[in-house]
């Protein structure tokens, strides 16, 4: 099995909704964010997956966040836009454009600081089970 990772970044402000603390104002993060997929095999040239298509996927899933009140986001309109719901919502997305036969979406890592990140993952016993149908 092999994992691919690519990283990039976004910026937007949110506030949390019922938060008791400066969070519940408006506030603004320049998040990075980290697409992990796990692929079985590589192709005939030695690649699993290339990484301009995946990087062109992960840019377009990322500008629908970008210079946004994410708060004001059709996603987000039964959510508070926490670093946990972002994380799942990047990773519901790119699971549709890049999971394929021989490639799944892993895990999205998102850092709304230096500090603080959360990971979004699936299940590791699906993994395996794609890995077995590789086989």
């Amino acid at each position: 099995m092999f994992t691919i990772n690519i990283y990039n970044h976004f910026s937007a402000a949110h506030r949390l909704n019922g938060y008791n603390g400066s969070c519940a104002n408006v506030h603004g993060h320049n998040w990075k964010v980290r697409l992990s997929v796990a692929c079985i095999k590589t192709g005939s040239i030695g690649m699993t997956i290339d990484f301009k298509v995946l990087k062109k996927q992960f840019e377009k899933i990322l500008s629908d966040f970008d210079h946004k009140y994410l708060n004001d986001l059709e996603v987000f309109s039964n959510h508070n836009p926490t670093s946990e719901f972002i994380a799942k919502t990047i990773f519901e997305r790119a699971s549709i454009q890049v999971n394929n036969s021989n490639c799944e979406v892993k895990e999205v890592e998102v850092w709304e600081s230096e500090k603080y990140s959360v990971v979004y993952s699936i299940d590791e016993t699906y993994i395996r089970q794609l890995a077995d149908k590789g086989a």
